[in-house]
């Protein structure tokens, strides 16, 4: 006897073996955790509901002022005319990805991912029985997925485009043309277009746009993890047109049945509260960012600054031993090869952590002498 052999063809995240590899004294630059502690008014929220009993199953769905709330959210931020009865709250961003691909994708149908990319991308591509593609993004075009690239690599195959916008690991923000011509490519070809939007809100002197206010088979991921330091509460949601979310609550019901009662509370409070919690962390990344970058220009280490989210992705010689020899001085990096074949020359690094910790990771890498 064997296990299945999809589940047997998915290798174990590797940042998370980077992880338990850290010792005690190491500086993690390798989760992709805010380290900022959740508003209160949220905390207070879940604390709420769970003294006045508000413990049981919900609605597979979701509770409908929460949903009602989501689609508000949608229409003024995104542009995405939706309604409660197409939201569907999840388990995280990460259960809305796999809930797709399990609803979506038959064996052998294609499904066009950016490289480098999120790495559950690829798994759950794999786990139902779909074939992952990389789509690169170039140097040259700052690490952003282009609708020509994508263009060229559509066959009569590919069931859907995976998008993510700003990127994990990248830090790139994808332009409104290339999001508008994308959505246009989906359309064309009758292709299901998955935008996976959590870092929305950590953008830099850049606008986010999402591709659901363009595209009719758009289907639109987010949750609350990155925005509002929310990420032990597990709690996303995805928005699509109707048929599309019925096929979806198939997989949500028969996976994890409703997302935690006492948590969708505390998402309320998240969406209907005070929002300034969230421009007072993007201020404090950028400043994170602007110290790692000139730290790292400065060790010779060429990387332009990201327009998003909270990794630096810099292309480096031989970053295998530069991951080993930082992680011997305590800091922990990602290679870049984890996240697709295209970033086999690069190492991600997280800022989102103190300012204090990265310029004590910055002193210990450049301590290194490492030949760039």
């Amino acid at each position: 006897m064997e296990p299945s052999k999809r589940v047997q063809s998915i290798n174990l995240s590797e940042i998370r073996k980077m992880f338990e590899m850290a010792g005690e004294d190491s500086i993690n630059l390798g989760l992709g955790e805010p380290d900022f502690n959740t508003p209160k008014h949220i905390i207070e929220a879940a604390s709420n509901a769970m003294r006045e009993g508000f413990t049981h199953y919900t609605s597979n769905m979701g509770i409908l002022e929460l949903r009602e709330a989501i689609t508000h959210k949608f229409k003024v931020d995104n542009g995405i005319n939706t309604s409660p009865e197409s939201v569907l709250v999840t388990v995280g961003a990460s259960e809305a990805i796999y809930m797709c691909m399990q609803a979506l994708v038959n064996p052998g149908d294609e499904v066009l991912i950016p490289d480098p990319g999120f790495l559950s991308y690829n798994a759950c591509v794999s786990l139902a029985g779909g074939i992952p593609r990389g789509i690169p993004l170039n140097m040259e075009n700052d690490l952003r997925m282009i609708a020509e690239d994508v263009n060229e690599r559509i066959t009569k195959k590919t069931k859907a485009i995976m998008l993510n916008s700003p990127s994990n690991p990248t830090g790139s923000v994808m332009k409104k043309e290339d999001i508008k011509a994308i959505s246009e490519i989906a359309d064309d070809n009758g292709i299901y277009l998955i935008s996976d939007e959590v870092y929305e809100k950590i953008v830099y002197n850049n606008v986010h746009h999402s591709p659901g206010k363009f595209c009719e088979n758009a289907i639109t991921i987010n949750g609350f993890s990155k925005s509002y330091a929310m990420t032990g509460f597990r709690i996303g949601y995805v928005t699509a047109n109707l048929e599309i979310t019925e096929e979806l609550l198939k997989i949500h019901q028969y996976t994890t049945a409703c997302a935690s009662s006492m948590v969708q509370k505390a998402a309320l409070a998240a969406l209907e509260g005070p929002q300034n919690n969230i421009s007072e962390m993007v201020s404090e990344f950028k400043r994170r960012r602007d110290l790692v970058v000139n730290r790292l220009n400065g060790m010779g280490i060429e990387c332009s600054s990201p327009h998003g989210a909270f990794y630096i992705f810099p292309k480096i010689n031989n970053p295998e031993a530069f991951v080993k020899a930082g992680l011997k001085k305590g800091v922990v990096m990602v290679q870049g090869k984890a996240f697709g074949a295209h970033g086999k020359d690069h190492v991600r690094l997280s800022y989102a952590t103190s300012y204090n910790q990265l310029e004590d990771a910055m002193d210990r890498l450049e301590s290194i002498n490492y030949k760039f």
